[in-house]
């Protein structure tokens, strides 16, 4: 039974995926998945400068297809 407590969850209000980004440190073979999807971009910046300050990004994941992200 769900919480009562929690709202649903609607994906599509995820707009921002953090990458650590192993890959600038050549730390990884494969490709980065995303660690953290945040509504709004200044929290996702936080959140991921705060643990991977030299490495991370973060990606729109609602920005035209071929858009510099």
């Amino acid at each position: 039974m769900p919480n009562p407590k929690l709202a649903p969850v609607e994906p599509s209000t995820y707009r921002w995926a953090v990458y650590c980004c192993s890959y600038k440190w050549e730390l990884g073979a494969s490709p980065d998945h995303a660690v953290a999807l945040f509504a709004d971009k200044a929290m996702a910046t936080r959140y991921a400068g705060g643990l991977w300050p030299s490495t991370y990004e973060v990606v729109d994941l609602q920005a035209p297809k071929g858009e510099d992200q």
